[in-house]
């Protein structure tokens, strides 16, 4: 019946390949606005095969010119997201087992974390309370090897008086970042890229411009505690995350590590 179908291996390849970058993708963009604009150019792309498969000429040649110029505009639209994307590849360990399919999480369907955020958000409330300047910086699936070899390395556990004392004023080791992988603490003193966007407040210092500066270059989370107000601020995507209470800030959080 469907004798005049010719299927291979090579389509059904094809077709898994596709799919797996279609699903990435949908991660990649999952929760922002681009996801929108992403929906809007498929409905446009699908009007074009209609108009064309109708032979409307005027219609399919104006989508067709709209389609065609819009590479561009998609370029500066996902700027952040082909930087992630790119950087992501470009720091993946190939020669490393472990860190090669942690690159392709995306893959899996359910990915739990064994971040103890609790432990992470007790000690900043302990320090916000004392006005104790903090960054931290969570790596998700964007290796951070390339920012831990510009501070001091360490391989501890997390855990919350750890994470006061590396921060204590008077510690050599509370300048800089902190980096938490796995549940441990993998580097300290990391010197973060500086955000040089227009659009974050004059109020904000430069540990708010390190930390909108990572997460804009990487899929890192990150939480910081000022030292002017003890505020405590959840940043992801290079933008501020608001949270009403701590139980809606670590639902984000292990939201977000999942």
């Amino acid at each position: 019946m469907f004798d005049f179908i010719e299927f291979s291996l090579l389509d059904i390849l094809d077709i898994l390949l596709v799919a797996t970058l279609l699903f990435y993708i949908y991660k990649l963009l999952k929760g922002t606005v681009a996801i929108n604009i992403v929906i809007g150019i498929a409905f446009i792309f699908l009007i074009w095969q209609i108009t064309q498969a109708l032979k409307m000429e005027m219609l399919s040649g104006i989508l067709g010119y709209l389609l065609s110029g819009g590479v561009i505009a998609l370029i500066i639209v996902f700027q952040q997201e082909i930087r992630k994307f790119l950087l992501m590849i470009g720091t993946t360990n190939f020669t490393n087992k472990r860190n090669f399919l942690k690159q392709l999480k995306f893959l899996q369907t359910e990915i739990g974390s064994d971040i103890d955020t609790e432990t992470i958000l007790g000690a900043c409330k302990k320090m916000a309370k004392t006005k104790t300047g903090v960054l931290i910086v969570i790596e998700r699936t964007n290796s951070l090897d390339f920012l831990i070899s510009t501070g001091d390395k360490m391989n501890a556990l997390l855990n919350e008086a750890l994470l006061e004392s590396v921060f204590y004023k008077n510690s050599p080791l509370h300048d800089g970042a902190l980096i938490i992988r796995d549940n441990y603490i993998v580097a300290t003193r990391v010197v973060l890229p500086i955000s040089d966007s227009i659009k974050i407040p004059s109020r904000f210092g430069l540990r708010h411009r390190a930390a909108i500066g990572v997460s804009e270059k990487t899929d890192a989370v990150c939480l910081l505690v000022s030292e002017e107000t003890g505020e405590i601020s959840y940043i992801k995507d290079g933008g501020f995350e608001l949270y009403t209470d701590f139980k809606e800030l670590n639902e984000k959080l292990r939201k977000d590590l999942m």
